[in-house]
């Protein structure tokens, strides 16, 4: 139970005033007027006394803490009013909490900066590394060039042709990054459509065709028996993603394989999965698979290709049409990419569409 100093003075005195009036009673010559006279001094003496001495003892503390708190951003501190501070019950365990409150937040936000850190470390770690590749290999073969080889033809076209390759492929990464740096910054615009989703998945099928065949991997989407699906959404950016998705999954998936892109309606909205039956994802790596440059394995990662972009950008812009994108994997199953869009009416008008100063950008 909380006591407020005026109630403990109150008991105090009390006591005080009785115990004082309890001995004067044993005095010969104490009558009646003089017990009570003296049982009200002793408590009114006893009450302010007492209230005085926890009012120094208590709030002199407090200020102390005041004047220390207001060295701080008083913003980022919630601190009761002295004045409300003075009528708790328990102004020192209320003000402790306070502080308990701040210390707690203060403390998150230094273990969020120290991931930022970390995250900062690793981001400049990996571009210099994505930078370094292409530009070396490119001034590998220029300088080859320059020292001699250029006098033999078919050396000098091979040469030139691997250094346009790696320029190409530096072009493709800064790109990646100035749409993931717009999208950051909100300076992309979604420009929301009405889209069959289920032509474009299998336009990319016929994009992908050649790189399927390669692994022998089967293409599928199911509902078999769906004409349509439409959906409102950036028709450039969300073709984006579905590349994107159902690229990896042919690429990371098992040779011999198969790919389902799978379509559920409800009311509002669609889910739209990719599904492979591929090796799966540790679970270790589940959380971080968004991040910029992070690769699940490298080595195999390099050798199919790819900035390390594409998943991030993938995220960016679902959270753009105000959804979420999840993973599900499975060791030896496979894994799923699903996420929700709005259905689409069939009286429902596009909105009207905004410039994006980076449609021309290539995904990885």
């Amino acid at each position: 139970m909380s006591l407020s100093p005026r109630f403990i003075a109150f008991i105090l005195a009390f006591l005080i005033s009785a115990i004082t009036t309890a001995f004067l009673a044993f005095v010969d010559g104490a009558n009646v007027s003089m017990l009570f006279v003296a049982a009200i001094a002793a408590f009114l003496s006893s009450f302010f006394l007492v209230l005085y001495a926890v009012d120094i003892l208590v709030f002199r503390e407090v200020n102390k803490m005041y004047r220390t708190i207001h060295k701080l951003k008083m913003r980022d501190f919630n601190m009761t009013p002295r004045k409300k501070l003075i009528q708790e019950s328990n102004p020192m365990k209320t003000i402790n909490d306070e502080i308990f409150v701040y210390v707690t937040k203060k403390q998150k936000e230094i273990d969020e900066l120290k991931k930022l850190e970390l995250f900062r470390r690793e981001f400049l770690a990996d571009v210099s590394h994505e930078f370094k590749t292409p530009i070396f290999a490119a001034q590998g073969f220029i300088h080859t060039l320059l020292d001699g080889a250029m006098e033999d033809d078919n050396v000098r076209e091979r040469f030139l042709r691997k250094a346009a390759n790696n320029l190409d492929s530096l072009d493709v990464l800064v790109k990646d990054l100035l749409v993931l740096s717009q999208m950051e910054t909100g300076d992309i615009k979604m420009n929301m459509t009405r889209i069959d989703i289920r032509r474009m998945t299998i336009n990319i099928f016929s994009r992908l065709e050649n790189v399927a065949s390669q692994r022998n991997v089967s293409l599928r989407v199911k509902p078999e028996d769906l004409d349509a699906v439409w959906v409102m959404a950036d028709q450039d950016r969300m073709e984006q993603v579905m590349l994107n998705l159902i690229e990896n999954a042919i690429k990371y998936g098992n040779e011999n394989g198969k790919v389902i892109v799978h379509f559920s309606e409800t009311k509002k909205h669609v889910e739209i999965s990719v599904r492979d039956n591929g090796p799966g994802i540790p679970q270790e790596h589940l959380n971080r698979i968004f991040e910029r440059f992070y690769r699940v394995d490298k080595s195999r990662s390099k050798e199919r290709g790819g900035t390390g972009l594409g998943l991030a950008i993938v995220k960016h812009i679902i959270n753009a049409h105000d959804t979420k994108i999840a993973v599900l994997s499975k060791p030896d199953k496979g894994t799923t990419f699903s996420f929700k869009l709005e259905k689409a009416l069939i009286d429902q008008q596009p909105e009207k569409e905004t410039p994006d100063p980076a449609k021309s950008a290539v995904n990885s």
